[in-house]
């Protein structure tokens, strides 16, 4: 018998909505709970479901409060059906629970730990020993697959398996096939005129595949990578005047295989502007004279975004060296697009000056307070001004005891003119352990090994302790640097040594040396960049001759003894104004010392040197390194003594020539020193390819000259010598590591070479 359409379309549903009623909405009078059952348990306990059952023995129970309960039940999550039953004044509670989560297994996976991808789908609710639910497994699977998205696996796929286990538990497997990283194939520019593409694509970190794709995965599509891309190209037309550029359209498209994927953008290049004016209002709490010098855009100057904004910098800092910590200077340009001309006016607003409350250190675990605290040149209580907290912080990085150093200046709550310093440093292992090795012709294999801490038990104070074996060289040392030994900043530096030096095996004559000596050094910071270093010592030499020694030996050791005193005074001045001591990339480092062997020794001489190292950054990453070094000095009545003599060649002098293989030689061809020396470097420091960001590593490209002359040498010292190389320098998670290779340019007869150097070292 078949109804009629009209009748199906009401009886139908009423007759599944009978069918959907639960047991207790078959009609039961109210009464009053005498008991509860709880029936279909089987990990849960049944306390749980008490727990949040909204009725209790005793209370009177209605079909109202029988659904409240049902609907409170299902939102735990813990069951996959409820239901309610009467027997007499008896409340029977019938649940089938969701099944556990006993493992999550994956496998295929390649691009991704297994650990980060179990957090990654933990963090979405899928766990073991967590309630199995559809909707967390879906979720955690497309999490898995954005992750593989982010690495450009645009063809993965993923099939999940629940298979079930014993007392209601289940299993989840995640089977991954990973397929082929997409590689970007084209990157097209639509719209560009002004520029050449490839001129513009030089500013993405995207690209089109090179030599080092294989390492840098710039030819990997990223959604962030193109959106940092985007604003790299509105820069490069800002900082060129196009103040109406915009990107018009972005397209990203992949092929059907998933392999290649073709980047489209769409750009309206508009005019170009040039600036016809600047004009300041607002509070000018400093002369317009004064904000005017700072500015980096003139009028007449193609408009340049970078030095607009940093101009408006400028000036912020300016108000904020007199106290103005909150200070605001915006520039708003009026175009008119008719001559292609914007003016500015810089509306400044200074704020209300402020004063600094109180000085927060945090992140020390191991340096104590006061090491932080004495490196400040803010002070509390004092006007707020960013000059000493800017210079504060270049002092606590050349420490080179922190990793990360940062200070930021919150308003003090309730206070408007008040705000608190706070210092925030991430500390980093400053023990080293360094070994050394070096291979030359002459000396063959060279090992030295040194221990320090910069900062003994957090105090900041510096000891080391060093040897050095080799068949030329036994060195033994021992150095201790306290750098305030006074409250006032006064540093006391002390040096014990002992060396062994066999002369004959860098052809500078059949002799040996035994010294032992030490000294003291005090230094007097009398500004925050200079220092004036004074210090005594004491060295014993004593000269061992052998069957070969020439004549020039016998004479010197007639003239002064087989056994040599002496008494070195120096004097010295640094200034240092570099960013910081590791990796600086801007400032200088100089150094002008004078040395003189007191009476009381039985060799008087004097000794002038001066060091001086300018770093100037080109870039962002890129960094012109310079240095230069003169020396001279003179014997007072008597000759120079051969072991205060200049020598030149090898690591900090010129890279390629074998260690202190250049001056003036002797007949039989020994090396004897000079009286003079200059050295000089020149360097283009630039990053890793592919770790522009990573401070910790940087290239080099190089090239010394130098020479030593002067003395009593027979062969004379030649020309100058000079070298090209590259260098790495790396401060790796296992220590400090140094590699140069350098090729000398001007060969003479006789010189010995060291092209390869490297030291290795771990800290602690």
């Amino acid at each position: 018998m078949r109804l009629p359409r009209q009748l199906c379309r009401w009886f139908v549903p009423l007759f599944l909505a009978v069918l959907a009623v639960p047991a207790f909405a078959q009609g039961f009078a109210p009464f009053v709970i005498r008991d509860i059952r709880v029936e279909g348990v089987q990990r849960t306990e049944a306390g749980t479901v008490f727990s949040y059952l909204p009725v209790k023995v005793g209370e009177r129970m209605t079909e109202e409060r029988a659904s409240q309960a049902i609907r409170a039940l299902f939102a735990t999550g813990f069951f996959k059906d409820v239901r309610i039953e009467v027997e007499g004044d008896v409340l029977i509670v019938v649940i089938e629970e969701r099944p556990a989560i006993a493992q999550v297994d994956f496998i295929g996976l390649k691009a991704f730990e297994r650990d980060a991808v179990r957090k990654a789908v933990r963090e979405v609710g899928l766990a073991e020993g967590r309630i199995f639910d559809r909707a967390v497994l879906d979720r955690a699977e497309q999490e898995l697959k954005r992750q593989y998205l982010t690495r450009g696996l645009y063809g993965v796929a993923i099939t999940t398996t629940v298979t079930p286990l014993d007392r209601n538990r289940v299993g989840i497997n995640f089977t991954v096939e990973e397929g082929e990283v997409a590689k970007i194939r084209k990157i097209n520019i639509v719209g560009a005129s002004a520029f050449r593409e490839a001129v513009l694509l030089d500013e993405f970190e995207l690209s089109e595949g090179g030599w080092f794709s294989w390492y840098t995965k710039d030819n990997q599509y990223s959604r962030q990578k193109l959106t940092a891309d985007l604003e790299a190209l509105r820069s490069f037309y800002l900082n060129r005047g196009y103040l109406e550029f915009a990107v018009e359209s972005t397209q990203v498209s992949i092929t059907p295989d998933k392999k290649d994927i073709y980047i489209t953008i769409g750009i309206t290049e508009g005019k170009r502007f040039t600036v016809s004016e600047i004009k300041f209002a607002g509070d000018l709490v400093v002369a317009e004279a004064d904000l005017r010098r700072l500015l980096e855009i003139k009028p007449g100057d193609v408009f340049n975004g970078e030095r607009l904004s940093a101009s408006t910098k400028k000036i912020q800092d300016r108000l904020g060296n007199e106290g103005y910590a909150f200070a605001n200077a915006n520039a708003a340009p009026q175009l008119d697009r008719d001559k292609q001309t914007v003016s500015f006016t810089v509306y400044v607003d200074p704020g209300r000056r402020v004063y600094v409350r109180r000085i927060n250190v945090a992140g020390n675990t191991r340096t104590r307070d006061e090491v932080v605290r004495r490196e400040m040149r803010q002070l509390e209580g004092s006007y707020y001004d960013g000059e000493k907290i800017a210079e504060s912080r270049k002092r606590l990085e050349r420490l080179n005891y922190f990793k990360e150093t940062s200070i930021e200046t919150p308003p003090v709550a309730g206070a408007a003119d008040q705000v608190d310093v706070n210092v925030k440093i991430e500390e980093k292992p400053t023990g080293q352990l360094l070994l050394g090795a070096g291979f030359s012709s002459a000396d063959k294999l060279v090992l030295s090994t040194s221990i320090s801490q910069q900062n003994i038990f957090g105090s900041g104070k510096f000891i080391s302790a060093s040897v050095s074996t080799g068949r030329t060289n036994k060195i033994y040392s021992l150095s201790h640097n306290d750098p305030y030994f006074t409250v006032d900043g006064v540093s006391r530096a002390f040096d014990i040594y002992h060396r062994d030096f066999n002369a004959a095996n860098v052809n500078l004559g059949d002799y040996r040396t035994s010294s032992t000596g030490g000294g003291v050094r005090f230094g007097y910071p009398y500004t925050s960049i200079d220092t004036l270093v004074f210090g005594i010592a004491a060295d014993y030499t004593q000269f061992s001759l052998g069957a070969l020694a020439p004549p020039r030996l016998l004479n010197y050791v007639n003239t002064y003894s087989s056994t040599v005193a002496t008494l070195p005074g120096t004097l010295a001045w640094f200034r240092d104004t570099r960013d910081s001591a590791v990796f600086p990339r801007s400032g200088r480092f100089q150094n002008a010392s004078a040395e003189i062997g007191l009476p009381g020794g039985n060799v008087q001489y004097w000794r002038l040197n001066y060091v001086q190292r300018w770093y100037y950054p080109v870039a962002k990453n890129y960094t012109i390194y310079l240095r230069g070094e003169v020396g001279v000095g003179e014997g007072i009545g008597k000759p120079l003594p051969f072991n205060k003599r200049f020598y030149g060649g090898g690591i900090g002098s010129v890279r390629g020539f074998d260690t202190n293989s250049l001056g003036p030689r002797d007949t039989d061809g020994s090396i004897l020193g000079g009286t003079r020396r200059f050295t000089a470097t020149a360097e283009f420091l630039f990053p890793f390819p592919g770790l522009e960001k990573d401070r910790s590593v940087r290239l080099a490209a190089f090239t010394d000259f130098g020479q030593v002359s002067g003395g009593d040498g027979v062969t004379a010292s030649g020309p100058v010598r000079y070298s090209v190389g590259v260098g790495l320098d790396w401060q790796s998670p296992f220590g400090p590591l140094r590699i140069s290779w350098a090729l000398p340019l001007n060969l003479q007869p006789n010189d010995r070479t060291q092209r390869l150097q490297f030291t290795a070292g771990t800290t602690f």
